[in-house]
């Protein structure tokens, strides 16, 4: 069931189921689609019967998870992109466990379900910040003096892009390239006279430049800080974990992958991340949340995002 909600010409949020909210929305109405699933039961975000954290195994999760891909899909424009926020899952904290591949399940279920997987973009963690936020054994030094076989990494984070079945019939136009760069590099100097170079592309040396850092499987310039707020979207009664995506993520995601004016939807808002990221980049937004603290703090955090373009006094949905 749909709760509260907010629509404006910008952005739509909805507080409630998110199959039940996308069935709701026609056929081929999507463009882009950005989002963090819950990670097979890895974290608990609420004690609602109707989150998807809430499974017992990760088949469980995966049978539900299959409603959201088909949905997913169906609002999806033939040949358009969605892009998955995955990583591995440790198995325990001993030092002595293994790695559950969800993003192989993801990759395989998407597969299953006419999607064609395109690409594995993996974004670098700091070590030892893993280490004090999830105090795993296999990350301490103590455990590398003592026993290196323990050990293991600080796993990355996964962007997974899927292709929709079916042939794109909107290209995703950069007349003037990329015009803007999210990540923690400074560009050269000599390539900043060029950012929106009107002309032959071969001499866009700001966007080639930018392309570059983008075009890499390993993202390792994101800003792992530059998140949005979500410390008032806590809630003591049932909250278990809050980690929004990185907004450099996100930025990225909606540049290469849509137009201006186009809509991006996530089905797991959480406090509004992907929104805002997409309204902030002068595109239509959709946004579903089920946990009321989270979709409270999304419309604080997304009406932020418009305030913040109409004071930079730039075109809403400027081509």
């Amino acid at each position: 069931m749909v709760g509260q909600s907010v629509i404006t010409d910008a952005y739509a949020l909805y507080c409630g189921d998110c199959v039940e909210t996308m069935a709701r929305l026609p056929d081929g109405s999507v463009h882009l689609s950005v989002y963090s699933p819950p990670f097979a039961g890895l974290y608990q975000y609420s004690s609602d019967p109707a989150d998807l954290s809430n499974v017992l195994n990760k088949d469980e999760f995966f049978q539900h998870y299959t409603f959201v891909v088909n949905a997913l899909h169906r609002l999806t424009m033939p040949g358009r992109f969605t892009a998955v926020h995955t990583n591995d899952i440790p198995t325990g904290n001993t030092g002595l466990d293994g790695i559950y591949d969800f993003s192989g399940d993801v990759i395989r279920l998407h597969e299953a379900n006419g999607w064609t997987y395109v690409a594995r973009y993996h974004v670098w963690k700091e070590p030892l910040t893993v280490r004090n936020r999830t105090m795993a054994k296999s990350l301490h030094h103590k455990t590398l003096c003592e026993d290196s076989t323990r050990c293991s990494i600080a796993n990355a984070d996964y962007l997974l892009i899927f292709r929709r079945s079916g042939q794109n019939q909107v290209p995703v136009e950069k007349p003037n390239g990329l015009l803007d760069y999210a990540g923690e590099r400074k560009p050269p100097s000599d390539v900043l006279p060029f950012r929106g170079y009107v002309g032959n592309q071969i001499e866009n040396r700001y966007s080639q430049w930018v392309w570059r850092q983008y075009a890499s499987a390993f993202w390792d310039d994101v800003r792992l800080d530059r998140v949005l707020e979500f410390k008032a979207a806590r809630d003591d009664q049932d909250e278990r974990h809050v980690h929004p995506l990185q907004l450099d993520v996100i930025d990225r995601a909606v540049a290469l992958w849509s137009n201006p004016g186009e809509t991006v939807l996530t089905p797991f808002m959480g406090v509004g991340s992907e929104v805002y990221g997409a309204v902030r980049g002068g595109r239509r937004a959709i946004g579903i949340e089920l946990k009321p603290a989270y979709y409270r703090q999304a419309v604080k955090n997304v009406a932020a995002a418009l305030a913040e373009r109409v004071a930079e006094q730039t075109p809403l949905f400027a081509v």
